[in-house]
């Protein structure tokens, strides 16, 4: 009887039959399998799943990185970076002023000091030139250190801190966090490691409204940036880690923390081997300047950064929008002690005389301007008293009459042109003219229309042309222009100064010869430089020099033409010498040098203007009157308390004033004349006529009736031969002249 097969936990599955050849074995053999797990240990990932994850985030990580980079491009500048201050200067290289709404002002690498160079890479970066654009390793630190309340970091390089300075902002977000990675990546593929650490420098902050270390140096130190010293350097490091904190003037409580800073700077450039150990021992703290008020417009200075900025702009030398960009260093022509000089003189002589209970005061202004006849410099300014309250310059404005500091322009034309006079004798100081108030002037024999009157209604008769310029006599220079002919006095202007443009400059005015044109103190100190210059002229001009980014800008030629023959300007200054001897500008003797000018007094005493100058110097003072808010012109009768103002008065004293200061100590110098024959230099008996005072007229000769015929001057006595003339001559042409009054002075 066979046996039953067994089952049990030994025999738990099918009768055992025999091994089977083959594969069947095989399955036989395998191992038993692994028992699934239980309990917590289910939740747990496999190896297997790890590495999948692990291979997973790299590639999106790897993916993203390369999209990124791929995707965000380097942008152009934003508008802050690039934005700089100009920085305009005394001739002396001391500052002005600083225009623009960032201070900053961008220099090259050569510019700034290797030690200063490295204190900022040994306070912000010392790896830098040897590292990558970016330091993920730091990133994590920083973010953990801030996580952990360790202090907020942000683990940039300087690569990064430039990125974000110049191309992004300033704002903490992942989005720009993660433009700055890639950009600075690229950036640092494309670019020098000296270009961006330039950049970098030009673009940090450092406290004290300073963007970039030329503007830090200058904050902190009054310095530029090639002549900062390794100390002073690695103070202005220390600050890049927290500007307001670590300047010590404005919180001194902070000066051990500024000063552990600056020694872990210095330590640091040690370990580096950019220092010696000597010098480092070697080394005080520097500290730095008590930070001071923005060098802004206030003052002269505003009036002065818009004459230069007009001036480049007018000469085609930097177009007006790439100026406005910034980034120029002006040394102007300037002078700072004459320009203190000046200011004080227009304060003593003038603007101290004011009242506010007098509303006329109130319409008082002023301006001046002084250049150097051999060099055409223009050495000092005056635009006002303030910018910030009247911000139209009086220096360079073209809308005042000059009156009779014009007469000079007639009278050198003359001598220049060799005009005659009616009757054919020639024009020189001694010519005879008639003098006669409200006398008509003549062309050719025949009337004008155009009588003006004296001052003062006052008729002189037969009077010099010497004596006439003393006095201001408009009748003998409103024949004279006729004489000379009105488009040869324009083109004589023109040559010696004023612009061809200038408003009232028309040759079909015969009112031209007593100052109806209106040029600037600019234009009129140009003029009078030039025949102190026996009639050689340098254009003025107010930029010594031009740099941008260190390099410098060019600036145009400024020839020396022959403006007017040497006897023409000479005899003209021997006329002038007069005036000051013994004539209206007799105030400007207070100088205590030799001098020559001419006052004068636009119509209705809306202006006063003296224009003198010494061998040596060229300056030109108007007192204006303009309403404060209309700004219409307006008279200054009763002004400071005077019953008119005219260019005898305040303008030859602010000139007097000026002219002695900025040349006391230096040598007197007297006028070297070449005179036309039939001139002579004037000697102290010369000035003017003997049945006429001397003194200086109460408001500088009005526009007046022109002489007659030079050749038969009509007595004084005699009634003028215009009973027969019609009212609107034939054979001559009719002109529309100013109307003018006995007290209504060119």
């Amino acid at each position: 009887m066979s046996e039953e097969p067994q089952h049990g936990p030994e025999h738990d599955g099918p009768p055992q039959q025999g091994p089977r050849p083959g594969p069947t074995a095989a399955w036989a053999e395998r191992p038993p399998r692994r028992p699934r797990r239980t309990g917590p240990r289910r939740f747990l990932p496999t190896w297997r799943q790890l590495l999948g994850t692990l291979l997973l985030i790299l590639l999106i990580v790897g993916g993203g990185l390369i999209a990124g980079y791929l995707l965000v491009d380097i942008p152009p500048a934003n508008s802050a970076a690039k934005a700089q201050s100009n920085v305009y200067l005394y001739s002396d290289g001391t500052e002005l002023a600083r225009d623009g709404d960032v201070n900053r002002e961008n220099v090259p690498l050569s510019q700034i000091p290797r030690t200063v160079q490295r204190s900022v890479l040994a306070a912000e970066d010392r790896d830098f030139y040897s590292e990558s654009a970016v330091d993920p390793g730091a990133m994590l630190r920083a973010a953990w250190n801030t996580v952990t309340g360790k202090g907020k970091q942000s683990g940039s390089t300087i690569t990064q801190q430039y990125v974000k300075n110049y191309y992004l902002g300033q704002e903490q977000t992942v989005t720009r966090k993660a433009k700055e990675f890639f950009i600075s990546i690229k950036l640092d593929r494309e670019v020098s490691k000296e270009e961006i650490l330039e950049g970098y420098l030009n673009t940090s902050y450092y406290g004290r409204n300073a963007y970039g270390i030329q503007a830090a140096a200058q904050a902190y130190y009054g310095k530029n940036s090639d002549e900062l010293t390794t100390a002073e350097g690695a103070y202005l490091a220390t600050l890049l880690n927290s500007p307001s904190a670590f300047d010590i003037t404005a919180h001194p409580e902070n000066k051990s923390r500024a000063l552990a800073r600056w020694n872990y700077v210095l330590d640091g450039m040690v370990k580096k081997k950019w220092l010696s150990r000597a010098d480092r021992a070697a080394m005080t703290f520097p500290a730095p300047h008590r930070a001071t008020s923005p060098t802004g417009l206030s003052g002269q200075r505003g009036y002065v950064v818009k004459a230069v900025t007009d001036y480049l702009t007018d000469h085609k030398i930097v177009d007006e929008d790439t100026l406005r960009s910034g980034g120029y260093r002006i040394t102007t022509t300037l002078d700072k002690d004459r320009q203190e000089a000046f200011t004080d003189a227009v304060d003593n002589r003038l603007m101290d005389q004011l009242s506010d209970s007098r509303k006329v005061d109130s319409y008082v202004r002023a301006g001046g301007a002084s250049i150097a006849p051999e060099t055409g410099r223009v050495v000092a300014m005056y635009g006002g008293v303030d910018y910030a309250e009247q911000y139209v310059n009086g220096a360079t404005r073209r809308d005042y009459q000059v009156g009779s500091v014009f007469k000079p322009i007639v009278f050198a034309s003359a001598v220049q042109n060799g005009s005659t006079t009616q009757d054919g004798t020639r024009i020189t100081p001694q010519t005879v003219y008639d003098g006669t108030n409200k006398r008509m002037t003549l062309n050719n024999g025949t009337p004008t229309g155009f009588a003006p009157a004296n001052e003062d209604d006052r008729s002189y008769g037969p009077i010099t042309v010497s004596e006439a310029m003393d006095k201001s006599v408009n009748a003998v220079y409103a024949q004279m222009g006729i004489d000379v002919g009105p488009a040869k006095v324009k083109d004589t202007a023109v040559a010696l100064g004023i612009p061809s443009g200038t408003p009232s400059l028309a040759t079909s005015q015969g009112a031209i010869s007593l100052g109806t044109a209106t040029p600037s103190v600019l234009d009129m100190t140009q003029v009078y430089a030039t025949l102190a210059n026996h009639g050689q002229q340098r254009p003025y001009t107010l930029v010594d020099k031009l740099t941008k980014a260190g390099a410098d800008v060019p600036l145009p030629e400024r020839a020396r033409t022959t403006a007017i023959g040497r006897e023409a300007a000479d005899t003209t200054t021997s006329v002038l010498r007069s005036v000051v001897e013994g004539g209206t500008a007799t105030a400007a003797q207070e100088a205590g040098r030799p001098a020559a000018g001419k006052t004068g007094t636009a119509e209705g005493d809306k202006a006063a203007w003296f224009a003198g100058y010494t061998p040596e110097l060229a300056t030109v003072v108007a007192v204006l009157g303009q309403h404060p808010k209309t700004a219409a012109q307006e008279p200054l009768y009763g002004a400071a308390g005077l019953s008119r103002v005219n260019g005898g008065g305040f303008p030859a004293e602010i000139w007097a004033d000026y002219t002695a200061t900025v040349l006391d100590g230096q040598p007197v110098r007297d006028f070297d004349l070449q005179l036309e024959p039939g001139a002579h230099e004037p000697g102290p008996d010369d000035s003017g006529s003997p049945s006429e005072s001397t003194s200086p007229e109460p408001g500088d000769g009005e526009p007046t009736t022109p002489p007659t015929d030079t050749g038969t001057p009509t007595e004084p006595g005699e009634p003028e031969p215009t009973d027969t003339a019609p009212t609107e001559p034939t054979g001559a042409p009719t002109e529309d002249f100013p109307t003018v009054g006995p007290d209504e002075d060119y």
